[in-house]
Order: C-alpha cells, then structure tokens, then sequence
C-alpha cells in the first residue's frame, strides 16, 4: 500500500499519527541530513504497522519534508 507522509525531523518526540486526508504525520528525533530522517521514518513506520523494516520503502521524496511510502502488508 502506498501512504503520502509529511516528515518532522528533529522533534522532540517519535509519533506517527494519522491526518484526515488519509495522509501520515511522521515526528522523528533524528536530524535531517545524511539520510538519518529517512532512517528514522522507515523505523517508525514499520514499528506502527508491525512489518519489518525492509517492507517500508520511500519511493519518492528523498530529500523531501513530504514523501511516497509503500508498505509491504
């Protein structure tokens, strides 16, 4: 399934929560560079749907605040 995500990094705290458009707010504590943000919300979200990591992808948006996830369910 894909999910359009809007990212927050550097929060104070970890939250996935879920907007009314359908859409995913993702609050991370890791900085955004060097691909820890990405990190992060792959974690996050694998953690919230209860897949493994290597089933959530970021298929567009890699340097981007909003992002394509797809989740393997």
């Amino acid at each position: 399934m894909k999910i359009f995500i809007k990212v927050h990094p550097n929060s104070k705290e970890e939250k996935v929560s879920k907007k009314e458009d359908g859409s995913f707010d993702i609050r991370t504590k890791a900085p955004a560079q060097e691909g820890k943000a990405n990190k992060g919300v792959v974690a996050l979200l694998a953690k919230h749907f209860g897949v493994p990591k290597n089933c959530v992808t970021i298929k567009a948006g890699h340097s981007a605040k909003t992002k394509i996830v797809e989740v393997c369910i």
